[in-house]
């Protein structure tokens, strides 16, 4: 066994020895026979692969990246050389305090995360104009994709024709032509001014335009929406050249998009980072994303949430504003510190510079005749057409810079890092001059002053009080303390698998032929990249038994999505378009009908049974029913309540007899690597969640991963980038904007594999299942109800406890014990999903027996705290979990009828290592009800 095998696994052998005995077994193989059924166990290895120890796997890695050439990247199209301040990749981006918290669901333990998204809300406030800003999205192409279907929302009497501008950015107009197809909207390509307006809901335009030119829209948008009044403009912006131009609101625009890479997050060859949208007021219940607001807790203490849930997917389903479950939190937050700790100064000062030397290179090369596609002003790109680019790219390749190359157009974009020297030896490169002028900063920059921007920007204190590193230090630990993470405690969730992020995992992130490469660099500069992710996809097809992956999709509702559009791709392909019904389980992810409705699919609820399984003969019923229009089932294994179901295959048989395809929501793959393969089930493509089951950290609501493993026949309908894929691209429109997602965190999952090995990944798995079986039986005996269970009473890696009796006989509800759970030092488990009125526990293989008993002893005595409200020792209203969750504030001026010790320190142990949330309960209907979201109404 290898030595990491030890470090991620929590439990000794001893440990996993007493906890069988305590279930009835003797031995791990035996009880995991008990749990899945023997005919659903693969006889295939998975990976074949040794356990490497850390060092091992890091020199390997290592020498794999070696062959990335670290090229200084002038490529632009979307991504950006910038510089991440090292204050902030080592308090944040390397610091687990940051990447291992989950999404601010439970608000209370979670305002240090919440207050650096509002930061980054009033940042994207400020620069684009807008009243409103969510925390955040993908990147920026699927945030134009969101914002074309929302301005279809807002716009319902406009027809369904969408013009686009034909100077964005490719791969932002590969995926705005994915979405469009299935949501039936037909899209105009085209010179913007040609746009007529009296035929389309919508308009699209990026500012900067592809070739780098920036342009003050008003006069044009106000033509536009004089001839058609309910016309939504879309405008996609670079977020630094905002902190010097006219916003996209003053210009008219209705919804603003765009990327925060170049506000300090590395490259990384695609991501991760976020992306942002911003827009009017009145539009703020259509916005897609996580939009956070101001709200009171109970004492009238103003405190931060996620307002406005009712728009999400696991209220909402198919009717939800979106399918995005995983935004770019910890990314959204280093934007955000970038803002913070530069100041409005700063920025401007980086901002000029890069404007300077791009207007410098520019007007440099024009004097010699170079033909320039720039027209006007420009802010940070040039666009050069050449009788032969490619020899330019391998030129300045080979002396130390990427450029950009796309239909035989060079891109030269220069970022933060960019010095005079770069410039003059880029003009030498162009040209094969040495006659390189330097041109004043006023003479050169005279003709932008028209387009510059009258308004004051990033005006809240935030924005000025941390310029220096000592006070930046501080300002990050303060907003980390008020969380709790990994670093503090199990975090329980149900479906979302909150394992170790094992530091070496992390390590490779931080290295500079991993952070600083451009995903369209050329691509003999990024092998180690190509080896790394093709050695992943060979892991993960061990794994799963699939013929293919593909590593596009940035979430697992993205991944979904890339799932079903391989489906209707290749239904297209054989003539069967008109299939359309999507067959969902009641028990399935809210993300599930939201992604199907956003392919155009009609979705069809099959019912499940008593013990939450499938109710096979209803399936049988409505794909017999449907056969002629059946496109797919969407199902998740083991199932969403948390059991492996023996009718999988029949199940999956089922659907196929009926001409459909089977989706299978990768989401509970943790119950199955190393014993049971989707693919053998039966199932044509799933989505693999990396940010659950192969370590990527959460990083406190994203990033995220969710390429799909599928078979044969689906793999030529994969989505490709027209950058990078270049001839090859064959109009297989993208579903992100980088050709592998977020590339660079995929690193995190090859670490993963390749250190635990075969037997590691296997030991795991089994681990998880034992740990959860461990609880339900624990809290089973307390007197807690497991809700469902599969063969022999058994659960797989999470267990559902089901709180209406409870709450019927008590008053007290799931909510009130989240809210204990923070007296007690835990992260609440999942609340209210599947089923209303329960919390769905999944300890995961990482947590000992120890943390698994102190979760234990912490639900006991919570249940023992509500027999005395039954018993009428506490009051119906005024008692410790109503009052849930107690701070410091209460501490100090104690004013309830139980004691102190009771409510804030309920177990001798929470003496010893306390952590106190640092507002009280909040008021979420008060929030929604006074919706606001920028630091102005914090302070």
């Amino acid at each position: 066994m290898s030595e990491f095998i030890k470090r991620h696994i929590g439990l000794s052998h001893g440990e996993q020895k007493q906890m069988l005995a305590d279930l009835g077994y003797d031995c791990l193989d035996t009880f995991i026979n008990a749990v899945i059924p023997a005919e659903l166990l693969s006889s295939s290895k998975t990976t074949r692969e040794v356990g490497l120890s850390e060092d091992q796997a890091l020199a390997k890695l290592r020498t794999m990246m070696d062959a990335n050439i670290p090229l200084k990247s002038c490529v632009g199209l979307g991504y950006y050389d910038t510089i991440t301040p090292a204050v902030i990749r080592r308090n944040v981006f390397e610091n687990p305090g940051w990447y291992t918290a989950y999404t601010p669901y439970q608000a209370e333990i979670s305002q240090g995360r919440l207050e650096a998204l509002l930061n980054y809300q009033q940042m994207i406030i400020d620069l684009t104009g807008f009243d409103l800003a969510n925390a955040s999205l993908l990147d920026e192409a699927t945030a134009a994709a969101e914002a074309m279907a929302m301005a279809k929302r807002i716009n319902t009497a406009g027809s369904n024709k969408f013009f686009v501008d034909s100077k964005v950015f490719p791969q932002t107009l590969s995926v705005i032509q994915t979405r469009a197809k299935y949501l039936e909207i037909e899209l105009i390509i085209g010179d913007i001014k040609d746009c007529d307006a009296s035929e389309v809901f919508g308009v699209f335009i990026q500012n900067p335009d592809l070739h780098g030119n920036v342009v003050d829209h008003s006069a044009f948008i106000a033509d536009l929406k004089a001839k058609s009044p309910k016309l939504m403009v879309v405008m996609a912006c670079d977020l630094l050249s905002l902190v010097l131009f006219k916003s996209p609101k003053t210009q008219g625009a209705d919804i603003a998009v765009g990327s925060s890479q170049r506000f300090g997050v590395p490259l990384g060859f695609g991501g991760p980072s976020a992306a942002y949208m911003a827009t009017k007021d009145e539009y703020k219940r259509t916005m897609p994303g996580r939009i956070i607001g101001v709200s009171i807790d109970a004492k009238g203490k103003k405190a931060l949430r996620m307002a406005l849930q009712t728009r999400e997917q696991h209220i909402r389903r198919e009717k939800a504003t979106s399918n995005i479950c995983t935004a770019q939190v910890l990314l959204a937050n280093m934007a955000g510190f970038y803002a913070v700790y530069h100041g409005v100064d700063g920025l401007k000062h980086i901002a000029r510079r890069v404007t300077h030397f791009t207007n410098l290179l520019a007007s440099n090369l024009r004097r010699v005749g170079i033909n320039l596609l720039n027209h006007g002003s420009v802010f940070d790109t040039i666009a050069i057409k050449l009788d032969n680019p490619q020899a330019l790219i391998e030129k300045c390749a080979d002396n130390g810079y990427a450029l950009g190359l796309y239909q035989g157009v060079v891109y030269v974009s220069l970022g933060e890092s960019i010095t005079l020297a770069d410039v003059e030896q880029l003009y030498t490169l162009i040209t094969d001059k040495t006659d390189f002028e330097n041109i004043n900063d006023a003479e050169l920059l005279a003709n932008q002053a028209v387009l510059y921007r009258q308004d004051d920007i990033l005006t809240h204190e935030v924005f000025s009080n941390y310029q220096t590193e000592t006070k930046m230090m501080r300002y990050l630990k303060r907003l980390e303390n008020k969380d709790i993470s990994l670093v503090h405690s199990m975090i329980p969730l149900g479906s979302c698998t909150m394992k170790l992020n094992a530091a070496a995992e992390l390590e490779p992130l931080s290295w500079a032929n991993v952070a600083s490469i451009h995903p369209f660099a050329p691509k003999s500069s990024v092998g180690g990249y190509l080896a790394m992710v093709e050695g992943l996809k060979n892991q993960l097809k061990a794994i799963t038994g699939f013929d293919d992956v593909c590593m596009q999709p940035n979430s697992g509702a993205q991944g979904e999505y890339t799932g079903l559009l391989a489906i209707r791709r290749y239904q297209d392909s054989i003539g069967q378009s008109a299939r359309n019904i999507c067959l969902i389980p009641k028990s399935a992810h809210g993300t599930n009908p939201a992604t199907a409705q956003m392919m155009g699919l009609e979705v069809v609820a099959v019912n499940c049974d008593e013990n939450g399984n499938v109710d096979v003969a209803d399936l049988r019923l409505k794909a017999t029913e449907h056969k002629d229009d059946l496109c797919c089932l969407m199902i998740t294994y083991p199932s969403t309540h948390g059991v492996f179901e023996a009718a999988i295959k029949e199940i999956c048989q089922i659907i196929h007899d009926n001409g459909g395809q089977v989706y299978m929501d990768g989401a509970n793959l943790n119950a199955l690597v190393g014993l049971v393969k989707p693919a053998e089930l039966g199932a044509d493509v799933s989505h693999i969640n990396l940010h659950k089951t192969f370590a990527i950290p959460h990083g406190g609501g994203g990033p995220g991963m969710g390429p799909i493993g599928l078979k044969q026949h689906l793999s030529a309908f994969l989505p490709k980038n027209p950058v990078f894929d270049g001839d090859e691209y064959n109009n297989l429109t993208a579903v992100s904007s980088a050709q592998f997602g977020s590339a660079s965190i995929l690193a995190i999952s090859w670490m993963y594999n390749t250190m635990l090995g075969e037997a590691g990944l296997e030991l795991s798995t089994k681990t998880a299942i034992l740990n959860a079986n461990y609880i339900a039986s624990h809290l089973q005996k307390a007197g807690y109800q497991v809700l469902y269970s599969g063969q022999n009473g058994k659960v797989a890696h999470e267990c559902i406890i089901d709180l209406r009796p409870i709450k019927a006989e008590t008053g007290i509800t799931e909510v009130d014990f989240a809210k204990r759970l923070m007296d007690y030092g835990f992260h609440a488990p999942t609340m209210s999903f599947p089923v209303p009125g329960t919390l769905m526990i999944e300890p995961t293989e990482s947590e000992s027996k120890d943390e698994l008993d102190r979760f234990i002893a912490a639900m006991v005595n919570i249940l023992a705290e509500v027999a005395k409200v039954k018993a009428g020792e506490f009051d119906k209203v005024n008692n410790p979990l109503k009052n849930a969750p107690h701070s410091m504030a209460d501490l100090i001026s104690w004013d309830k009828p139980y004691s102190a010790e009771i409510g804030c320190f309920p177990l001798p142990a929470l003496k010893e290592a306390k952590i106190f949330p640092s507002v009280n309960r909040i008021d979420d209907a008060h929030g929604d009800r006074n919706f606001i979201c920028n630091c102005f109404d914090f302070s």
